[in-house]
């Protein structure tokens, strides 16, 4: 199961509580879209046209946003059985690997990231194939802030950025960097989190990464279920 994890400082309570806000949020909201579309299409025959996309959306901003979370907490799985073969130390130094391995990976993927939202956003890709050696030059670089999402349709109050992303022309729909941005900012949040479970590892205030005994734990809840009397 889940470590405890306990704020230890004003900031940390408050990045905490905002970070389980934002994903109680989401889920809400995908809950209340798919609620309401049920009900409009068995009820009345209609539906919300964009209520598909606004999920399968927030869907992704859950899941990414939610992995960083996840590895604060140490909720992400794991199998650990070669690595309890070994005494404390090997084990240390296994999850110092799998953590150095796991740093590597989530940089790659928060460049990837920016460089497939990027041109979305009017902004510079890096460059360098593995990792970024500077930006891009604008100067001849076709940018793809005008692209549009297929259903959602642009609110008013977000007109102010047509100027700045499309040229003053007028979106129909919500232009695709603001969907995607949960991209580089999930992925950067997931770096930040495993550089900082690294850190904890290593100094001894956690043993690894995963958690890999919650079939035993929860077999241990329920035990006294099954005793005889």
């Amino acid at each position: 199961m889940a470590s405890s994890y306990e704020p230890k400082t004003p900031l940390g309570r408050f990045v905490n509580e905002l970070e389980e806000t934002v994903i109680a949020l989401l889920l809400g909201v995908m809950t209340l879209i798919t609620f309401i579309n049920v009900i409009l299409r068995y009820g009345f025959n209609t539906g919300l046209i964009w209520g598909l996309e606004m999920v399968t959306f927030l869907f992704a901003w859950l899941i990414l946003f939610g992995a960083s979370y996840a590895v604060k907490v140490t909720a992400h799985l794991g199998v650990d059985v070669v690595v309890n073969l070994f005494g404390p130390r090997g084990r240390k130094v296994f999850a110092l690997v799998g953590a150095a391995i796991c740093i590597g990976y989530a940089f790659l993927i928060f460049k990837g990231s920016w460089d497939y939202w990027a041109n979305f956003a009017n902004l510079p890709q890096t460059t360098g194939r593995w990792f970024p050696t500077g930006f891009e030059e604008m100067r001849g670089t076709s940018y793809r802030g005008w692209y549009e999402v297929i259903d959602i349709p642009l609110p008013e109050w977000m007109r102010f950025i047509e100027p700045m992303m499309n040229d003053g022309d007028a979106y129909e729909k919500i232009p695709r960097f603001i969907p995607y941005a949960i991209m580089p900012i999930g992925m950067g949040l997931f770096f930040f989190r495993i550089v900082q479970a690294t850190a904890r590892i290593y100094l001894g205030e956690s043993i690894s990464l995963i958690v890999s005994h919650e079939a035993e734990e929860a077999i241990e809840d329920v035990k006294h279920m099954n005793a005889r009397n």
